[in-house]
């Protein structure tokens, strides 16, 4: 039904939309390394993957981002050294994501694995078809070369609640972003060493970058908790 209605009210927000990839802000990715290091210990090896959220749009550096987040909150969870690998692009999609940034992965074993994508294809339109091909590739790709490493996907956010975007756009962006979620979730099911990290949760203008579309510095925080928690649960169940 969400599906159906976005359809329908998609032709009545172009404009908006058309009007709005114009006008907004473009910030720039997180600076420094792309790799780093935290904590003492047993080393784990972590590895982020995706769009903007991994390139640290919204944080000053990368190690204050949600790579580098979850790295630290993983190390006090675990006790261990989190050596972190960055791999993110800004506009990325599904399939950019599988056709490219899957080359760059580091020819060393990974315990952990966070993926964040599906943004960029409630914008470019997706289908859900190809929504589904691409995280089932994904996925498998994954699991085909670090068969023991957990994958934390970060679900879509509520784009309901972006400060950037006007309404209506806001709302009919919203309901795409849910129903790419739960194709994500279906998909999931599937892959018993991948985890939903849900993000359905209301959020509040304080919660984002100057941008009013990328989490600031105090929510990359509590998002690196979530993810790290996440993996922790799914490797210990």
């Amino acid at each position: 039904m969400k599906n159906l209605l976005f359809w329908l009210a998609f032709p009545f927000v172009l404009p908006q939309a058309l009007w709005l990839r114009k006008r907004a802000p473009r910030f720039k990715d997180a600076v420094g390394e792309h790799q780093g290091e935290v904590g003492q210990g047993t080393t784990l090896r972590l590895v982020a993957i995706g769009d903007s959220i991994i390139a640290g749009v919204g944080a000053a550096t990368l190690d204050k981002a949600l790579v580098g987040q979850t790295a630290a909150s993983l190390a006090e969870q675990k006790q261990a050294s989190v050596h972190w690998v960055s791999i993110g692009k800004t506009g990325v999609t599904s399939r950019g994501l599988v056709k490219r940034l899957l080359k760059e992965l580091p020819d060393t074993e990974i315990d952990y694995f966070v993926v964040s994508i599906g943004v960029n294809d409630v914008t470019a339109l997706t289908s859900l078809k190809a929504w589904r091909i691409n995280l089932t590739r994904l996925f498998e790709s994954l699991h085909s070369t670090r068969p023991n490493a957990v994958i934390a996907f970060a679900g879509l956010p509520p784009l309901g609640r972006f400060p950037l975007l006007p309404q209506p756009l806001r709302f009919v962006l919203g309901l795409r972003a849910q129903v790419l979620d739960r194709a994500a979730l279906s998909v999931i099911q599937g892959h018993p060493t991948v985890v939903h990290v849900s993000l359905a949760f209301d959020l509040e203008p304080e919660n984002f970058s100057p941008d009013g579309y990328h989490p600031n510095e105090d929510s990359y925080v509590e998002y690196g908790r979530l993810v790290a928690e996440a993996l922790v649960e799914h490797r210990a169940g």
